[in-house]
């Protein structure tokens, strides 16, 4: 099987979660590491690996960052990373994929899919062919054990409890 490993110049991972009702608040992991391991025209059949440094989060406030680091919501000195190893890949349409796997937050792991697409194909300056890929999936903060949270005045919560999640990848051969 080839093997084709994250270009993480290339890669993006996003997430989004309410905020007090009204908004949402926007971040991102600066740090994803993984594999393809398979034909990466043809997903079903291949397995999918990434595991994300959780100190790389960033949603543009300092005191929030840090505070989603601490026991209240990663727990990063005993829970550093966020991983996923894919179990079963469906062809949902053309070049569109469920990719079902174990994601493993915060020592919970539960089975979880991935809506992706695959977004192209291209050869880079140096003559190497590089694919594209993007992801998206919701989970819900507190089955994995983020449930850190304050009630509001007006009855609502601090923070929601669902995440969306966004992955733009980009893949290299090994």
């Amino acid at each position: 099987m080839t093997k084709w490993n994250v270009d993480t110049t290339h890669t993006n991972v996003g997430f989004s979660v309410r905020h007090m009702m009204v908004s949402k608040v926007r971040g991102s992991f600066g740090n994803l590491q993984g594999f393809v391991e398979g034909d990466v025209n043809e997903l079903t059949g291949a397995k999918i690996n990434f595991e994300i440094d959780v100190n790389s989060i960033d949603t543009k406030n300092e005191d929030r960052d840090n505070h989603l680091r601490s026991g209240d919501f990663f727990d990063v000195e005993n829970y550093p990373n966020i991983a996923f190893e894919s179990t079963n890949i469906v062809e949902t349409g053309k070049d569109e994929y469920d990719v079902t796997g174990h994601l493993s937050v915060k020592g919970t792991t539960k089975e979880h899919t991935f809506k992706v697409e695959r977004t192209g194909e291209g050869v880079n300056p140096w003559g190497v062919t590089v694919v594209g890929f993007e992801g998206r999936t919701k989970i819900s903060r507190e089955e994995f054990g983020l449930t850190w949270n304050q009630t509001l005045e007006t009855g609502g919560v601090l923070v929601g409890d669902d995440i969306t999640i966004d992955i733009e990848l980009q893949v290299n051969p090994a």
